[in-house]
């Protein structure tokens, strides 16, 4: 299935994030981790398709993705990047990218964290953001994502680990194995980690190592 959906909004998160608000099709549903691959409704670009999760809600009347551009790779997110309103996506079915188990914790690196806003944003709405803990990774201050909205929703439950930027705010590190004894006690919890794949896979491995049960640890790729 392939709707053609026009664009509404575009906004700028961060210097290499933009945020596309487009029209929702009737009785086009979703649930919070969801994704769709979506292309460009223009010539030569209708069939280069990339997976995107959703970060808007369900119950909203639009449908929201919040994207990395990639300015320098001349391919489909640098051609999202140069979009107005008025310019058209096609969209396809939906399917489940990131499925929430419970809370636990988020290991986020990048991009990696846009899989989970949407399911941030509705235990909000639901009240259910007790027991969620967020290790966030950038490489500088500049690079994170909707900073304000996780601190809203999480406070001191979200911790920002910067990797590359000598001097910040935040806590200078990697989410190595030592990061994780240093900041988890219990590794008998869920763990819901995307990123890099690289580190993605680091961690996943790292996590079994450290007793987590493999059952217990989403991974997903960004």
């Amino acid at each position: 299935m392939e709707k053609t959906v026009k664009i509404k909004e575009v906004k700028t998160i961060t210097h290499d994030v933009k945020q596309f608000v487009v029209e929702k099709p009737d009785g086009y549903e979703f649930t919070p981790g969801h994704a769709t691959e979506v292309s460009i409704n223009k010539e030569k670009w209708k069939d280069e398709k990339r997976p995107f999760t959703f970060t808007s809600l369900n119950e909203d009347d639009y449908l929201e993705f919040t994207i990395k551009i990639y300015p320098d790779h001349d391919g489909v997110t640098e051609r999202l990047g140069k979009l107005k309103p008025g310019d058209e996506l096609i969209i396809r079915d939906t399917w489940g990218a990131i499925e929430y188990k419970g809370p636990g914790y988020i290991i986020a690196g990048g991009a990696g964290i846009t899989p989970y806003i949407a399911m941030l944003r509705k235990l909000k709405k639901e009240n259910k953001l007790n027991g969620i803990k967020l290790f966030y990774s950038n490489k500088t201050d500049k690079d994170i994502i909707l900073k304000t909205e996780l601190d809203a929703m999480l406070g001191e439950n979200a911790t920002y680990v910067i990797t590359d930027q000598k001097d910040t705010d935040f806590t200078k590190a990697y989410i190595d194995e030592n990061f994780l004894k240093q900041h988890i006690e219990n590794f008998d919890e869920k763990f819901y980690v995307c990123g890099p794949p690289k580190m993605t896979e680091e961690i996943g491995n790292t996590l079994e190592r450290l007793g987590a049960n493999p059952d217990a640890v989403t991974l997903d790729d960004q």
